[in-house]
């Protein structure tokens, strides 16, 4: 018999691995898991790595060293994410040489001369206005500019190449590059030491004809920007042509300025660039009225429901039960398998693996763990938890392909695993042909693509067997009522119960729900923008749900009291053509606030959103399914059939 008082030894270690884990937790706290403040003191080398060139006219990005720009002695790549590798990043180091709280003007990195081949690549790159990305400290290169009609700053990400302009008093439009960049380095400092963390990178750019006297050499000085007369660059009055045979000098200014901003808080400056663009107003108004609506349709649905229920089950006379009409007359076939009963099995699995991965990723981001300072994180997450989701998707199928009577439960899991995916590999590697094509860094490399194939081929189709074979082994889904061996024979029904007029009006609700935060995304992805408020897209997920669900729910309803019976594919499909929706919406979008004009930037854009839209079929699909499958189950069991 213990002694009272005295915590049993599974308790007291239990007891203790909290405490640790607190202890853990106080001591070792950090802003963003996997991203650790640096210090740095005065005269300390600040790194500053160089990214892909990027352009909003062709989404397609170049490496930085694509360009002639100067270069170091040796060209280092830094380490990748599968995100980053996959969004086309390409960090590299830079010949700039920063000293922490040194301040540096006009520094000469080198000297080029153009010719034709070279001065056609500037003139194509400034033509498709291309921006050139950096990074410190992980913190991305900004450029602010004052907004014409208020006087709050914006920053843009990157730098221009040039610009195209003309000299006073002529017509013709001249290439200038922008060779000068004059950075400032934000710093916040501790007060009790001398370490500071760096909370900011911007830079002005400017295009400046350099000269200097007599031949030139490595160290020389210029006329035009000399730190030892203290004369530097502050404007493009005399800017520097790309023509061929053409001279550039390259140079660059740092200085350095304290920030009140704390290391913590120093990404809220880059998050809140589209603030301007939020119109939190029309967002929540939009959720507010598809809140409304749905809250409507549950109320009828209801009422309805509870009504019809009591009718059946008060029917007294034998007279009364042989006139039943309505959901409860098509009993004995509402639970009839459907054809294409496999398929069917298929995308219903397909679309629990997205809905797993979804919603994992989603409570991620809203915690902080998927931030953009984590570059590459969230589409890194995505993969591997797509991947370790096959295990669901194989359960469900199977469960799903067992109560269809089903017996080759190989057969469907092979589907399961590679339907989808096989789709989708198959538009992705053609459009990676295109940008392959097109030499841009986007291109994923052969070692990516392995990987990619290792991941689908190693990881997602084993766990697709095991979870399908766990699911098999289950006892089969009882129907609540018994389904007749003679199907019947389904009256004519009225044109609004037509299947496909039924099944577009069913989509609307559901892409009405998203389609503000839709344009958010769309903008944060094509106009290379931060997407940062993942709490709030996380309430529009559930909206979308709760919405999938209600409006199929109501729409197989009114079809069981048409006495049409057929709901199985019509309740995946009614919910799912919001993804017709959302394609057209992307192709709207593509007309009327991007400004592509190549032909492969066209197919690439339009290729990636049929991507999205599949995938948003799927996942829709699969939730009004399931609520029709819920739904059908619990009315049918709580009526009384002879």
């Amino acid at each position: 018999m213990e002694v009272l008082g005295r915590r049993p030894p599974a308790i007291q270690r239990w007891v203790f691995c909290v405490m640790l884990l607190l202890f853990i937790t106080t001591v070792h706290s950090f802003y963003l898991p996997g991203v650790a403040p640096q210090d740095f003191v005065k005269g300390d080398d600040l790194k500053v790595k160089v990214n892909k060139l990027t352009s909003t006219k062709t989404q397609l990005p170049y490496s930085y060293y694509s360009l002639p720009y100067c270069k170091p002695e040796k060209i280092l790549d830094s380490a990748e994410n599968l995100g980053e590798v996959l969004r086309g990043d390409r960090i590299e180091n830079s010949p700039y040489v920063f000293k922490m709280r040194e301040p540096q003007m006009c520094s000469v990195i080198c000297r080029i001369t153009l010719d034709a081949k070279l001065t056609k690549e500037f003139k194509e790159k400034i033509d498709d206005e291309y921006r050139v990305n950096m990074i410190l400290d992980n913190l991305p290169l900004v450029v602010p500019y004052k907004r014409p009609d208020t006087d709050s700053l914006v920053y843009q990400h990157g730098v221009p190449v040039g610009l195209k302009a003309q000299y006073a008093g002529s017509k013709e439009e001249k290439y200038f590059i922008y060779n000068h960049l004059t950075f400032t380095v934000k710093f916040h400092k501790d007060e009790e030491t001398d370490a500071a963390r760096i909370v900011g990178f911007e830079v002005k750019p400017f295009s400046a004809k350099h000269e200097y006297e007599g031949k030139w050499e490595d160290n020389k000085r210029l006329t035009t920007c000399d730190p030892h007369a203290k004369r530097t660059i502050t404007s493009s009055d005399s800017p520097q042509e790309v023509e061929d045979k053409k001279e550039i000098i390259f140079t660059y200014d740092v200085e350095f300025k304290e920030s009140e901003v704390k290391w913590a808080s120093r990404w809220d400056t880059y998050l809140l660039m589209a603030d301007d663009q939020i119109h939190w107003f029309s967002i929540v108004n939009s959720l507010m009225i598809v809140l409304f609506l749905s809250g409507m349709v549950a109320m009828i649905m209801l009422r309805t429901l509870y009504r019809d229920i009591s009718k059946y089950n008060q029917l007294e006379t034998q007279e009364e039960a042989q006139e039943e009409t309505g959901w409860k007359l098509v009993h004995g076939d509402v639970f009839r398998p459907p054809t294409n009963s496999d398929l069917l099995c298929v995308y219903v699995g397909t679309g629990v693996q997205f809905f797993g991965m979804i919603l994992v990723t989603m409570i991620f981001a809203a915690l902080g763990f998927l931030s953009p300072s984590n570059r590459g994180g969230l589409m890194t997450a995505m993969l591997l938890l797509w991947v370790f989701m096959g295990l669901f998707a194989g359960y469900a199928s199977a469960r799903l392909y067992k109560m269809f009577k089903g017996t080759e439960w190989k057969k469907i899991t092979l589907r399961t695993a590679f339907t989808f995916p096989g789709i989708v590999f198959v538009i992705f590697f053609v459009l990676n042909a295109l940008i392959w094509g097109e030499k841009s860094s986007g291109a994923v490399p052969f070692g990516t693509m392995f990987a990619l194939v290792f991941l689908w081929f190693g990881i997602s189709v084993p766990l697709v067997f095991v979870g399908s074979y766990v699911g098999f082994k289950k006892p089969a889904i009882e129907d609540p009522v018994k389904t007749n061996k003679i199907p019947r024979q389904i009256p004519e029904q009225a044109w609004y119960m037509n299947p496909v007029f039924s099944i577009l009006i069913g989509g609307i609700l559901p892409f009405g729900a998203v389609f503000i935060e839709l344009f958010f995304i769309l903008t944060s992805i094509w106009l290379h923008q931060f997407y940062y408020i993942f709490g709030f897209l996380f309430l529009v997920f559930v909206i979308l749900i709760v919405t999938c669900a209600e409006i199929t729910i109501v729409l197989c309803y009114f079809q069981l009291c048409s006495e049409d019976y057929l709901w199985w594919w019509r309740s995946y499909l009614t919910s799912g053509s919001s993804a017709l929706y959302l394609f057209l919406y992307a192709a709207f979008y593509f007309f009327t606030k991007l400004d592509i004009t190549k032909p492969v930037s066209g197919v690439l854009y339009f290729g990636y959103m049929l991507i999205a839209s599949y995938a948003f079929f799927v996942l829709t699909g699969t939730i009004g399914f399931y609520a029709c499958f819920w739904f059908t189950r619990l009315i049918y069991s709580s009526v009384k059939i002879d």
